[in-house]
């Protein structure tokens, strides 16, 4: 027992306090499964780095400002049997990212758009790969006010350093000629630099209303979708699901 214990201090006293915790369980383990030495230092030093993973990505979670957390694994493709479930488990292996590459969700508000894009920005927090999420509306405010304060280069490189910048919510504001502006030159900027993904209930041929300038538009969408996987989905609102399947259905305010 006293070994035990100065085995758990020294664990402690190098840093490792998830082995230290989980010690007594993994030694239990490793006698009742008779498991080698090797079997046993392994078993500690992956429930260390495990933990350790864990806590970087709740960390690297709250620096990109995620709304909440959603992974792929609590997304239910049978209720959106649009989605290409393929196509998102090779969108999560974060291979169009390091390409540079776009993912843009269409369709309807509460069919799982943020979801999956909330999803794969945990796939990539997890490979170690920077994200920043915003709305379109918070980020053309926060855009307006740095112009307004003459600071708006500076500003601007919060959303062209991540290597994934999600951007939601495209659609249910207009913009007006400024925003328009600001809008263009984030996505100008980050044109086979940096990989965006982005969700919107319009269509891309609304896209000249929404942004008051078809030629502008126009220009934006020639670099979004240039190296783009376009996912359209199509059904019913995904966070409903559970009332459709009773019967029950309300109209509850709800946003993508």
């Amino acid at each position: 027992m006293i070994d035990l214990e100065k085995a758990r201090s020294h664990l402690e006293e190098l840093g490792l306090l998830s082995a230290a915790a989980f010690l007594d369980a993994l030694l239990e383990r490793a006698q009742r499964e008779n498991r080698t030495y090797l079997d046993f230092l392994n078993d500690l030093l992956e429930t260390e780095l495990a933990e350790r993973q864990r806590r970087n990505v709740e960390v690297r979670s709250k620096l990109a400002r995620l709304p909440y957390k959603k992974t792929l694994k609590e997304f239910d493709f049978t209720f959106q049997p649009s989605i290409d479930e393929k196509l998102i488990r090779e969108l999560a292996t974060m291979a169009f990212v390091h390409r540079a590459e776009n993912v843009i969700f269409l369709g309807p508000p509460g069919v799982g758009k943020t979801h999956l894009a909330v999803a794969l920005a945990i796939e990539a927090l997890s490979q170690g790969i920077s994200v920043y999420f915003t709305s379109l509306s918070r980020l053309i405010e926060d855009l307006k006010t740095a112009h307004k304060e003459s600071r708006l280069e500076r500003r601007m490189r919060i959303y062209l350093r991540p290597k994934l910048l999600i951007i939601d919510e495209v659609g249910y504001l207009p913009l007006d000629g400024l925003g328009s502006n600001l809008f263009f030159q984030l996505i100008s900027a980050r044109y086979e630099k940096g990989s965006i993904i982005l969700t919107s209930n319009k269509s891309f041929g609304e896209w000249g209303e929404l942004m008051g300038d078809p030629v502008l538009a126009t220009a934006v969408l020639d670099r979004l979708l240039h190296h783009a996987h376009i996912i359209n989905i199509r059904g019913n609102s995904y966070r409903l699901k559970d009332r459709l399947k009773t019967g029950l259905y309300g109209n509850p305010h709800v946003k993508a």
